[in-house]
């Protein structure tokens, strides 16, 4: 009789053991989440360029590529830093899936003429139909 009085024990010490609060584990899953929410608009907004002003308007397309040319002559795909070498490589692999996307390029007022054009010419040898050039609006 003593050993069953054992195992009873024994099974209760370990079912009180199992017992987990998982209000802590949530609460920091969820306060993580605001954080990315807040930053991530931020971190993909940090290329610093001042455009050129304009009063035309593009469209945005569902699904937006983006050529940067900032102040210190650095490129920029997608918010992602490259070179004029591997420029056409990223385009050419981003119009895989749709070939009639539009690529928008930000260039910065300070960018000499002729190297705007160089990323362009580069642009239509990669296979880019439309080809937008960004401005900030007329204040």
């Amino acid at each position: 009789m003593s050993r069953f009085r054992d195992f009873k024990n024994r099974k209760r010490k370990h079912s009180e053991i199992t017992s987990l609060t998982l209000t802590p584990l949530i609460d920091t899953a969820l306060n993580l989440l605001v954080i990315f929410m807040i930053t991530a608009p931020i971190v993909q907004n940090g290329i610093k360029v001042d455009l050129p002003f304009g009063k035309s308007k593009e469209a945005a397309s569902q699904q937006e590529l983006v050529v940067t040319l900032s102040k210190d002559n650095k490129i920029y795909f997608n918010s992602y830093p490259t070179s004029k070498e591997t420029l056409v490589d990223s385009i050419k692999k981003a119009l895989v899936q749709k070939d009639d996307l539009p690529v928008y390029i930000k260039a910065d007022e300070s960018i000499a003429y002729g190297k705007v054009i160089e990323i362009v010419d580069q642009l239509k040898f990669a296979g880019v139909k439309y080809v937008a050039m960004s401005t900030r609006p007329n204040s």
